[in-house]
C-alpha cells in the first residue's frame, strides 16, 4: 500500500492542510446536490461538509482497526469484514447527517458519486484535471 509523503516542513503542513480543505469542499458540492434531491430541499451544505468529513473519519477509524485488530483472528477476509463494516459505518454517518432513512441514505451517495463523475468528466473536458480517486475502497 502506498502512503502519502506526509510534509516535514512548515510551510508544507500549512499548504497540505488547506489542499485538503479545499478537496474536503469540492467533493462537498456533489453530496449537498444529492442531500437537496433526496431529502427533498431539507438539507443544507454545512450537512454535507459534515457528512464528507464525518463518512471519511468513520471509515478510515473502522476499516483500519477492524483489519489490524481482526487480522491476527480471522485472517485475510478480515478486510473483506472491516470493508462491510466501514461502509455501514459511512451509511450511517450520512444518515444522522442528512436526517433521513438508511435506503434515502443509499440514494445520497449513489447520487453524489454520479455528480462527483459527471463534473470529474467536465473538468477533465474543460480543464485536462481530474479529481483524485474517490471509489470508498
Amino acid at each position: 500500500m502506498n502512503l502519502p509523503h506526509l510534509p516535514t516542513t512548515l510551510v508544507g503542513a500549512i499548504v497540505f492542510l488547506i489542499g485538503l480543505v479545499i478537496l474536503w469542499v469540492i467533493v462537498s458540492i456533489p453530496v449537498y446536490f444529492a442531500g437537496k434531491a433526496i431529502t427533498a430541499g431539507k438539507s443544507d451544505f454545512g450537512d454535507a461538509m459534515g457528512a464528507t468529513l464525518g463518512g471519511a473519519v468513520g471509515y478510515f477509524v473502522v476499516y483500519f482497526a477492524v483489519s489490524y485488530f481482526l487480522g491476527n483472528v480471522i485472517g485475510s477476509s478480515a478486510g473483506t469484514f472491516a470493508l462491510i463494516l466501514a461502509l455501514i459505518v459511512w451509511l450511517a454517518v450520512y444518515r444522522a447527517a442528512f436526517r433521513t432513512s438508511w435506503i434515502r441514505a443509499v440514494g445520497i451517495v449513489i447520487l453524489s458519486w454520479v455528480i462527483l463523475l459527471i463534473l470529474d468528466y467536465i473538468a477533465v473536458a474543460a480543464l485536462g484535471v481530474s479529481f483524485p480517486n474517490f471509489l470508498p475502497f
